[in-house]
């Protein structure tokens, strides 16, 4: 009985932690889809990448435990971060952009077993004692689906914003459908959806290719009743920069400019 008081005064603690650095937090994004492979990932990091080149003090948290690829799209996957009994030093990008992840405590190719009550512990303690610092954004890349670390973040961070991203295939389109209504019933406001993987134009006659189909990401927000943010073309330069540890954003192609179109839109309603 001692033991669980204990915990429960610790849990209580943590989340008094959370809500008081959150108030030094402007807009809370959450970055999610309804499945994986859609380059949830590559719009989160590309997001709050974009928003620091713009001036806004922008902190990311990889909250994909399983699969934190955060700091390796930032070309920081080396980095390790520290502690002290003020909390704990999230690294930094550039002047503007502070990356948190499970990525930076783990050696590499280490596979993380862990139970959804150890998932949602390190989440938290991510939010509660991280030094963020007074921030305008806070972007939170989310695991795929709708499981414990989603429910998580939705119910740790007091007015988050939900964007959802997908690919136009039916069965991407489907699983997006339930991110937006899993959102909603959570009472987190959805900012929109982001169309990925959307076109292909191809490089030798600069004709346009729909591989996974295109539209479909608006006739769902249209369905959905909610805004419709943009649509990511193809582009190999999008997989050459992740996998070099380069935002695309800093690239000047057909991609980067309708992403930084994206951005713009955000802006204005976050």
């Amino acid at each position: 009985m001692q033991n669980m008081a204990e915990r429960r005064k610790k849990l209580m603690e943590e989340e008094k932690k959370v809500k008081e650095a959150m108030e030094h937090v402007k807009h809370k994004i959450a970055v999610f889809s309804g499945k994986g492979g859609v380059g949830k990932t590559t719009v989160a990091v590309n997001l709050a990448y974009a928003l620091s080149l713009k001036g806004y003090k922008t902190g990311l948290l990889d909250a994909d435990i399983h699969g934190p690829n955060v700091p390796k799209m930032l070309g920081i996957e080396d980095a390790r971060i520290y502690g002290d009994e003020n909390g704990i030093l999230p690294i930094e990008v550039n002047e503007n952009l502070r990356v948190i992840s499970l990525a930076f405590m783990l050696e590499k190719d280490v596979p993380v077993i862990w139970r959804g009550p150890l998932k949602t512990a390190a989440i938290r303690q991510f939010l509660a004692e991280v030094k963020w610092g007074e921030l305008d954004y806070l972007i939170a890349d989310l695991p795929p689906g709708t499981g414990d670390e989603v429910l998580s973040i939705a119910q740790m961070i007091p007015g988050a914003e939900a964007i959802i991203v997908t690919t136009p295939q039916d069965v991407a389109l489907l699983d997006s459908r339930r991110a937006v209504n899993f959102a909603r019933k959570l009472g987190m406001n959805v900012l929109g959806i982001i169309e990925n993987m959307s076109g292909f134009r191809c490089p030798h006659c600069g004709k346009e290719i729909n591989l996974f189909k295109i539209g479909g990401g608006e006739r769902a927000a249209k369905e959905l009743g909610i805004d419709f943010l943009g649509r990511i073309p193809i582009d190999e330069k999008i997989v050459i920069d992740g996998d070099e540890g380069k935002p695309f954003v800093t690239e000047e192609n057909e991609a980067s400019k309708a992403f930084m179109e994206i951005v713009k839109k955000i802006e204005e309603k976050a």
